[in-house]
């Protein structure tokens, strides 16, 4: 049994007439009868009562009617699943970020997306770079938002935004200005970093940036992330050097302050792999950059 011997034969058995299923079959009547000879020989079973005035079906041919009909509607459903997959209309997208992404342009990427393409299912899953890199490579995740970028040969990056970085102090501390900070006469004091686990991540890049201005904090406050850390600030146990968007989340307890002289900048980016096919993939990064674009 084949595709085309089901379709003669439901076509056949809705119509009840070798003319009219012919007709709508797009043949001639002689060869649809042939065909359906042949089909009942390899079932070894008769289908139609074929009588002088009219054809009907027997107990067999009943039965395959009603198997044949489900078989080729299940056909046509997945032909129509898989179609609007393909052209990005269903299906899924694994969106792996950085939890500082979620205070820039993250959430107005993801309702556009949401917007625009309604059921396609979306997995959002924190992770710091490392872990990125990681699910990535093992294609755990599909799309990542990167601070800083991720760099491999294997993916593909687009920039989305670069922004300073600012420091956010607890809102005790004597800072000698209310709107910028001078970290050199805060390195006595305890530097928050996250995360301290895996290797290497945004904390490694604040310090390296540290280092080249020439700043020494000697005492280091590790958390596992940003939350944590400005909790931490918020409590008075340091301070933490963060990207300027997260100045957005005004927390009791803490003042968000600009770096003078500036420290330097960091880049959000939104990576991907390089042999990544996916209509999803292409269709969310297109649209990152125009809300990105729009926004800054």
């Amino acid at each position: 049994m084949n595709l085309k011997q089901l379709t003669y034969f439901v076509t056949l058995a809705e119509e009840l007439h070798f003319g009219r299923a012919a007709e709508r079959l797009g043949m001639a009547q002689p060869p649809l009868s042939r065909q359906i000879k042949q089909f009942e020989d390899e079932l070894e079973a008769v289908l139609f009562n074929r009588g002088h005035r009219a054809i009907t079906l027997t107990q067999a041919g009943e039965r395959l009617l009603e198997r044949g009909q489900a078989i080729l509607r299940d056909l046509e459903d997945t032909r129509l699943e898989v179609r609007r997959i393909g052209q990005g209309a269903a299906g899924r997208l694994r969106v792996g970020f950085v939890g500082s992404a979620t205070f820039g342009i993250l959430p107005n990427i993801i309702k556009s997306f949401r917007a625009a393409y309604p059921e396609v299912a979306m997995s959002l899953i924190p992770m710091n770079n490392a872990q990125l890199y990681r699910s990535l490579i093992r294609r755990e995740i599909d799309v990542a938002f990167a601070r800083p970028t991720l760099s491999d040969k294997e993916f593909l990056t687009r920039k989305l935004r670069e922004e300073p970085l600012i420091v956010a102090v607890p809102d005790t501390l004597d800072t000698g200005h209310h709107q910028t900070c001078d970290l050199g006469r805060l390195t006595d004091g305890n530097l928050i970093l996250y995360p301290e686990f895996p290797r290497p991540n945004y904390a490694d890049f604040v310090l390296e940036r540290c280092k080249e201005r020439g700043l020494d904090f000697k005492k280091r406050v590790f958390s596992q992330d940003l939350q944590t850390a400005l909790s931490l600030v918020a409590i008075g146990e340091g301070i933490c050097i963060i990207p300027e968007s997260v100045r957005s989340a005004q927390r009791a307890g803490i003042r968000f302050l600009n770096i003078m002289p500036e420290l330097g900048a960091t880049e959000l980016s939104v990576n991907y792999r390089i042999d990544e096919q996916g209509v999803h993939v292409k269709n969310f990064v297109k649209l990152a950059q125009a809300v990105s674009k729009k926004t800054f």
